[in-house]
């Protein structure tokens, strides 16, 4: 399974979000540092979803990351834009 589609069913597992765009951006980092050559290792999430409306900032970044669990360690940068 591919680190998109699998941000895609954890972050949907998770939350049931009514808006999720995981976007794969590594291309945009080729060469560069963190880019371990894999295709996969820089994405952008934007996730809409009532649980984590209701959270402070910090609390739904965290929230995010413990969703992810153990699959952050595949990615080197992670953008979210949670709501």
């Amino acid at each position: 399974m591919t680190v998109e589609t699998e941000l895609t069913a954890r972050l949907t597992q998770a939350f049931a979000p009514t808006r999720l765009e995981v976007v794969n951006e590594s291309h945009k980092h080729a060469g560069h540092g963190g880019d371990d050559g894999s295709g996969e290792s820089h994405f952008a999430v934007l996730i809409r979803a009532e649980a984590l409306a209701a959270m402070g900032r910090v609390a739904r970044h965290r929230a995010v990351h413990a969703a992810l669990g153990d699959l952050t360690r595949r990615i080197h940068a992670l953008a979210l834009d949670i709501g």
